[in-house]
C-alpha cells in the first residue's frame, strides 16, 4: 500500500517545515504561561504548542511542521481531525452534547457496544460498557472480574503498565514518574514474570509463562485470583512483545482454573499492530479486553468488552459513571471505526511496519548501540543498550530523541529502563513524510554516537 497524500482534509500541506528553532519564540512564550498556570506534576515531552494536526503533521503556534512519530501516544491512529471523525463529532454537538447514559440514553453508546462487540475476537455472546479513560477500563475489568469470581486476587506482569488511579498504579509495575511517593497503593495486587525475549534469552515465551504459572500456584493460589491482566504487547514497558506461546499459555491457565483473562489492548488495540486487536496474533480469546487511545479518534472513550455471562454478573447500577459513554465521544469511535474498516486500517499498519522494519534493521548493522527492534505493525520500537552490553543507555535515548525533536520529528521514549524510541505513526502517515522521518532517525544515531 502507498499512501501518497499531498494534504488533508484540514488543507494541511504533508511537509515537514522548520522556520524557527524548536521550541519556538511563540511555543516558549506558552511555556512561561504554562508554568505559571498547570501544576508542575503535568510534564511535557516537547514544549510546542500545536495549532493543527493531520496527515503525519504537527503544525505549532510559530508555522513550524513537524512529523507526528506519536499520534498523542496511540490516540490518533486514524489522524488528526479524520473527516469521518469530525463530520461525526460536529453533527452530534449540533443536536446534544451531554445527558448520561444511566439517566436517559442514546443510541450512539449502544452503536458503539455493537461494534465493540462484532470486532473483539471471538464468536460467544458478547457485552460491552463504556468509560472515559484506559485507567477506568482497567477499574471496572477488575471490579467486573471480582464480582464474577468472588475472588480478590489480581495477577499482573513484569513491565506492564495499566494507568495512574491507586488501583492502576499498583498494578503498573514502574516507579518513575508512574508511583513515586503516591502510596499506599490497593492490596491484593501480585505481579509475575513476563516474557521479555531480548533479556530472557535462551528462554522461550513458554519457558517463562511457565515460571509465572508456578508463581501463581505456589505463592497466591489459583483459587484466589479473580484475573490475570497482561497487555499482549506491552506499551509503557518498552513495546515488549512476548515470545511466542507465552500469552497463549496463560490465557489458557486461566480458562482452566476459572480465572478471567483480561487483555489490556488500550495502547495495541484498533488496528495499531495490523490486527484489529493484538491479542489476536496468537489466536488467545480474551474474557474481558479493555480499550481506549485510538478509539475514537482523539476523544476520551474507553471501554471493556467480554463474555456476555461475565460482563452481565454485575449488578445494575454497578458499572457506569457520569460522562461514560459521552454522545460526542461515542459519535468520534463510530466514524474512527467507519473509517478503519472502509480504509484498510490494518493493511496500512502493515505498510507502515514494511517499510520501517527494513529501514530499522539496517540501522542496527552501523549502531551497536542498537540492542533490539521490535514490535508489530505501526507499534514499532527500538531498545538501546551500551555497545557490547545488556546494560540500557537511557542517556542516549534521550540524546537520540532531543535530536528528532530539534529536526520536527517528534519521537516518544519509553521503557522500564527508560532506554526505548518507539514509533507510533498515525496511519494516515504519507510514505514519503514516513521515509524523511526514518532518515532523521538515523541521523540522531550518527551525531549522538
Amino acid at each position: 500500500m502507498t499512501l501518497t497524500t499531498e494534504r488533508t482534509d484540514n488543507d494541511l500541506a504533508q511537509v515537514r517545515r522548520l522556520v524557527t528553532n524548536i521550541p519556538g519564540p511563540k511555543s516558549l512564550e506558552l511555556l512561561a504561561r504554562k508554568t505559571e498556570a498547570v501544576s508542575a506534576g503535568v510534564g511535557v515531552t516537547l514544549p510546542v504548542f500545536i495549532t493543527k494536526a493531520g496527515g503525519g503533521i504537527l503544525e505549532d503556534v510559530d508555522g513550524n511542521s513537524m512529523i507526528d512519530m506519536g499520534s498523542g501516544i496511540a490516540v490518533t491512529t486514524v489522524g488528526n481531525a479524520n473527516p469521518y471523525v469530525v463530520e461525526n463529532v460536529q453533527r452530534q454537538v449540533a443536536a446534544f452534547t451531554h445527558t448520561c447514559f444511566m439517566v436517559t440514553p442514546y443510541a450512539g453508546y449502544v452503536e458503539v457496544c455493537e461494534a465493540l462487540n462484532r470486532l473483539t475476537p471471538g464468536d460467544h455472546a458478547k457485552r460491552s460498557a463504556l468509560f472515559n479513560s484506559g485507567a477506568e477500563a482497567i477499574e471496572n475489568a477488575v471490579k467486573i472480574a471480582r464480582t464474577f469470581t468472588n475472588r480478590a486476587a489480581v495477577v499482573v506482569v513484569e513491565h506492564g503498565y495499566h494507568g495512574r488511579t491507586n488501583l492502576t498504579m499498583a498494578m503498573t509495575a514502574k516507579n518513575m514518574p508512574y508511583k513515586e511517593g503516591f502510596g499506599p497503593f490497593a492490596s491484593e495486587i501480585f505481579r509475575v514474570p513476563t516474557s521479555y525475549p531480548f533479556r530472557d534469552a535462551p528462554l522461550s515465551g513458554l519457558d517463562i509463562a511457565k515460571r509465572a504459572i508456578s508463581r501463581i500456584d505456589k505463592e497466591i493460589g489459583a483459587t484466589n485470583v479473580a484475573a490475570i491482566v497482561i497487555e499482549p504487547i506491552q506499551g509503557e514497558g518498552g513495546f515488549i512483545v512476548p515470545g511466542d506461546g507465552y500469552f497463549a499459555a496463560m490465557a489458557t491457565f486461566a480458562k482452566e482454573n476459572g480465572i478471567v483473562f483480561v487483555a489490556d489492548e488500550i495502547q495495541s488495540g484498533f488496528c495499531r499492530t495490523g490486527d484489529w486487536f493484538a491479542s489476536s496474533y496468537e489466536g488467545v480469546i480474551p474474557d474481558l479486553i479493555a480499550t481506549a487511545k485510538g478509539i475514537a479518534g482523539g476523544l476520551p472513550l474507553a471501554a471493556v468488552t467480554g463474555r456476555a455471562d461475565i460482563m452481565d454478573s454485575v449488578h445494575a447500577g454497578g458499572l457506569g459513571g457520569t460522562y461514560g459513554g459521552n454522545p460526542v465521544a461515542c459519535a468520534g469511535a463510530l466514524g474512527a471505526i467507519r473509517w478503519m474498516e472502509e480504509e484498510d486500517a490494518c493493511g496500512r499498519a502493515k505498510a507502515i511496519e514494511a517499510v520501517m522494519l527494513p529501514a530499522l534493521v539496517a540501522m542496527q548493522k552501523n549502531h551497536p548501540a542498537i540492542g533490539d527492534i521490535r514490535g508489530r505493525g505501526a507499534m514499532l520500537a527500538i531498545e538501546l543498550v551500551k555497545p557490547g552490553t545488556m546494560d540500557p543507555d537511557p542517556e542516549r535515548t534521550g540524546a537520540v530523541a532531543k535530536y528528532c525533536h530539534g529536526q520536527g520529528v517528534m519521537v516518544l521514549t519509553t521503557g522500564t529502563y527508560s532506554n526505548v524510541v518507539r514509533f507510533l505513526p498515525p496511519l494516515t502517515m504519507p510514505m514519503h513524510l514516513l521515509e524523511e522521518a526514518i532518515g532523521v532517525i538515523a541521523s540522531g544515531f550518527e551525531v549522538t554516537s
